[in-house]
């Protein structure tokens, strides 16, 4: 990043598999040494030690896929596998966070050690790679590829420098725009930042931020605002991820009526709060722009940008058929409810379309797959399986219950607080967004039910808190691909992005006793 060759507009310079490798800062570095040995500790401490609520289970409290499986193998063989389930999950917490070996890595060893422990059977462990949403990233990224490849990002990254970059301020406006309109359409969260990456990384680099050793606030902020945004705008729309589809889904499954202006009426306004003030503790305290970081400073200026532009001359027939091909994808994924095409058989025909010899745009040899994240990403979501085998969150949920003695005079504003806040504060060790949903929905459901309250007062806030995974780069593969940008470091992302977590969930709390109970979802409110 950093060589005499270096050309800040080389989009082929941004590619997520090219990216620098980060040089880490001294407890990181700690962290990396001793993450593995610490991991191996909480793995052999977990199984080697009694856990009542998982070795005394009630059948008539498990799930269905984990009843079907307490039949089958008999209570003490359940019992083992729900605390292999415990330390395995602890054990890949540990490894997450302290980077001590590689995350796909770790994703393979979580995988092969849910086989070896017989929480999961190797069909059904093996087969998360073939999940339909990771086939959904897989073929977003093909379908960001080709925007790339063939030039029409480079020459829309350059049009929108030239047409908004004078400074800094209407930049991260813009952003703040694209991301809200981007969400609307596309259900996954890693496609909009392949799709957005080589952008904001050329901006900041005409903004004087390279990153590694070229850090800059500006950078800091363009690319945690992008961050953030990604994830926030997913949330004010229910196509804006799978995980919000599938809480629809749970909550109109259990009797609620939850469709797309529902939740946007409600998360809209909520999303663009969040997104303004996280801009501005971005750039007014956390990471405050110096004067010379506010104008482009790449040399030459805007005109070098205008005529590297220029230098693009008309829009190739290229370019025009990956717009039209891009174009007509999100269409379908927006008409959906229409047609009845899920969005990954829509992905898969856009794909095809684009790699397609003679009417096509790329080929494979173009394609920028982050093949590592996919790994990581199954190994997440073979996590999900396990839990849904042995069914231990809701045996924690349970058990904690009794702890705490809650009952039916415990007042409404607890759980409520207590749900928002374990559903927000959870993105800060659960990998998958799908996880967090098929946790903390059912458990929402679950309560409202047990204690008489309104089921949408509990599912719908802990719903519209899904897409808050953005403090730490294990959290999201959004937020893996933005800290490997190097543009960042780990204190950066932690401070900024737990804030924001605090801010979001006394605004899930605010929103909750005035917006979401004028619009009757929380009938009294939350204090009542």
């Amino acid at each position: 990043m950093t060589t005499k060759n270096y050309d800040p507009l080389d989009m082929s310079q941004h590619r997520m598999e090219t990216l620098p490798i980060r040089q880490k800062s001294s407890f990181e570095q700690w962290l990396a040494k001793s993450g593995l040995w610490i991991a191996l500790a909480v793995f052999i401490a977990i199984m080697c030690t009694e856990i009542s609520y998982l070795t005394n289970i009630n059948p008539d409290d498990l799930g269905k896929n984990a009843l079907a499986h307490f039949n089958e193998v008999g209570s003490e063989l359940f019992a083992r596998h729900g605390v292999a389930m415990l330390a395995i999950f602890c054990a890949a917490l540990v490894l997450w966070v302290s980077e001590a070996i590689p995350n796909y890595l770790t994703s393979l060893i979580v995988i092969i050690a849910m086989v070896l422990t017989g929480v999961l059977p190797e069909r059904t462990a093996y087969a998360q790679l073939g999940h339909p949403i990771m086939w959904l990233n897989i073929l977003s990224f093909v379908l960001a590829s080709m925007l790339v490849a063939c030039g029409a990002a480079k020459r829309f990254a350059l049009w929108f420098i030239c047409r908004f970059g004078k400074s800094a301020t209407p930049i991260f406006y813009s952003f703040m725009l694209v991301n809200m309109v981007l969400s609307a359409f596309i259900s996954a969260t890693t496609a909009k930042a392949a799709i957005l990456m080589p952008i904001f990384m050329v901006i900041a680099a005409v903004y004087g931020a390279r990153g590694g050793d070229n850090k800059n606030n500006f950078g800091r902020n363009l690319v945690l605002q992008n961050l953030l945004q990604i994830n926030l705008c997913a949330g004010a729309f229910v196509t804006g991820s799978g995980a919000n589809l599938l809480a629809a889904s749970l909550i109109i499954g259990a009797g609620g009526a939850l469709y797309f202006t529902d939740w946007m009426v409600v998360a809209f306004p909520i999303v663009v709060c969040m997104i303004v003030i996280g801009w501005l503790l971005g750039t007014r305290i956390f990471f405050p722009l110096a004067k010379e970081e506010r104008l482009p400073q790449i040399e030459g200026g805007m005109e070098r940008l205008q005529q590297e532009l220029d230098k693009m001359g008309k829009i190739s027939f290229n370019e025009i058929k990956s717009i039209v091909i891009f174009v007509t994808i999100l269409a379908f994924w927006a008409t959906d409810k229409y047609h009845g095409v899920s969005a990954t058989a829509v992905a898969f025909i856009g794909a095809i379309v684009a790699l397609f010899p003679r009417i096509g745009v790329v080929n494979w040899n173009d394609l920028d797959i982050p093949w590592h994240l996919l790994i990581f990403s199954a190994g997440a979501y073979t996590l999900g399986a396990g839990f849904r085998q042995t069914d231990l969150p809701s045996l924690s949920v349970n058990a904690g219950v009794e702890y705490f003695g809650l009952s039916m005079d415990t007042p409404f504003w607890v759980f409520y607080v207590a749900l928002t806040g374990a559903m927000i504060f959870s993105s800060l060790i659960f990998q998958s967004k799908t996880m967090r949903t098929m946790l903390f929905i059912p458990i929402a459901i679950g309560i409202a039910d047990r204690f008489g309250f309104s089921m949408m007062s509990l599912a719908l806030p802990v719903a519209l808190l899904i897409e808050h995974v953005y403090v730490l780069p294990f959290n999201s593969k959004p937020a893996l691909l933005c800290y490997s940008t190097d543009h960042y470091s780990l204190s950066d992302t932690f401070k900024f992005g737990f804030t924001m977590l605090v801010i979001a969930w006394f605004t899930s709390i605010l929103f909750g006793e005035t917006w979401f109970k004028w619009l009757g979802y929380v009938p009294n409110g939350v204090f009542y």
